[in-house]
């Protein structure tokens, strides 16, 4: 099941795309933002839901915007989805963990240290693994991005494999996610990308959505929309079904942002 916000106006698309594909939705109805991927718990790979706590600095001075899961979701998600969740001090968006197919790796970014001062970064990495039950590789945040989210950066493919975003620039940001990537022995396939400056996630191919037998692709009606559905058609093997979201994507995330599934 896969589970949105009750904002359908800006999501009625997906939420329809969903639907006509035979993918049950559920709604919840007391979440602040449509960011569900943020501030909804991770699900680990030994079924275990864990909830990290959700102060990002981004949305210090905006606390009408920061939903706390234990305050305003906790009971809705038990009586909707039968769900419990553990609760974990780390203060950690759910947009920057990004997890291997089998979940016994994942990808977050050096954002987690800045969002957790005072803590020795050994600690928080060894706490953060044994509460996710997977090796934690560590990229650096793009500075340029509010969020400093890791699902904006790279997905896996396999659980040696990645895509991340094609950069013309050989020295650029995406260069060294690759480097410290490779490094941990994980291959970097380029995907499409084109940077829409400021927050906006318009040209974030790869924050999309991914099933078991299909990816929901961010689409903004670019010039570059067909090169990203040919490659992922060809990376992932499956169904790739465009949804059109610049809208959602001018806010800042894109499909696996709004997105949560139990």
């Amino acid at each position: 099941m896969i589970i949105l916000s009750n904002s359908l106006l800006k999501q009625k698309r997906f939420a329809f795309s969903l639907q006509e594909n035979n993918i049950t939705v559920g709604f919840l109805n007391n979440a602040k933002d449509i960011w569900l991927r943020d501030f909804m718990p991770v699900k680990t790979r030994d079924g275990r839901y864990v909830s990290f706590r959700y102060e990002p600095s981004y949305l210090k001075d905006s606390p009408e915007l920061r939903t706390d899961f234990k305050r305003d979701l906790e009971a809705e998600v038990r009586e909707k989805f039968g769900i419990e969740a553990e609760y974990c001090d780390i203060n950690l968006d759910g947009g920057n963990v990004v997890f291997s197919p089998s979940k016994e790796t994942a990808i977050v970014s050096d954002r987690v240290f800045s969002e957790n001062p005072g803590r020795a970064q050994d600690g928080l990495l060894a706490e953060l693994e044994r509460t996710l039950a997977a090796k934690v590789i560590v990229i650096p945040a793009l500075k340029s991005d509010m969020t400093g989210h890791a699902d904006g950066m790279v997905r896996f493919v396999n659980e040696t494999t990645v895509v991340g975003n094609k950069t013309p620039y050989p020295y650029g940001h995406e260069q060294t996610v690759k480097k410290v990537l490779n490094r941990h022995g994980l291959r970097v396939i380029d995907f499409p990308y084109f940077d829409s400056k400021g927050i906006s996630a318009v040209g974030t191919y790869l924050n999309f959505l991914e099933t078991d037998d299909a990816i929901f692709l961010p689409v903004f009606g670019h010039e570059a929309d067909g090169e990203a559905v040919a490659a992922a058609t060809g990376i992932f093997k499956k169904r790739v079904l465009p949804v059109r979201c610049e809208e959602i994507a001018r806010e800042g995330g894109c499909l696996n942002c709004i997105s949560w599934e139990t």
